[in-house]
């Protein structure tokens, strides 16, 4: 599986930014599409995800409210729409492909089956 990812940038805080990501290769509808993020100086974060086959979601607690991530299963395209941010959401974004268990499990990222080559999010106060 191959993800390429576009989108993120430069937002100030409260602002909008979104994010895509376009699975190739062998995706199992199974499997889950979702993102990681890695703050300067923090460890990696499982941010949110989405089942291909069902569109069953994860989203980590601190951007409840503020993020949605939704699919298109038939192009594996999924995307993520960032509201409400904040200076704490700046990080670089990473597409990931993989169970769904390991986007909410701790080191789930160790299992990821295949990474997007990371955007970056800056969020200015």
């Amino acid at each position: 599986v191959q993800l390429v990812e576009s989108g993120g940038g430069l937002a100030q805080a409260g602002g909008s930014l979104s994010l895509s990501c376009v699975a190739s290769g062998r995706t199992y509808d199974d499997y889950t599409i979702g993102w990681f993020r890695q703050a300067p100086g923090k460890a990696l974060e499982s941010v949110a995800g989405i089942r291909i086959d069902d569109g069953d979601t994860y989203i980590t607690d601190s951007v409840k409210g503020r993020f949605t991530i939704s699919i298109d299963a038939a192009r594996d395209t999924a995307y993520m729409q960032m509201n409400s941010l904040l200076p704490e959401d700046t990080a670089v974004y990473y597409c990931a492909f993989g169970d769904m268990a390991h986007f909410h499990l701790p080191d789930g990222d160790r299992h990821i089956k295949a990474w997007g080559q990371g955007t970056q999010v800056t969020v200015s106060s």
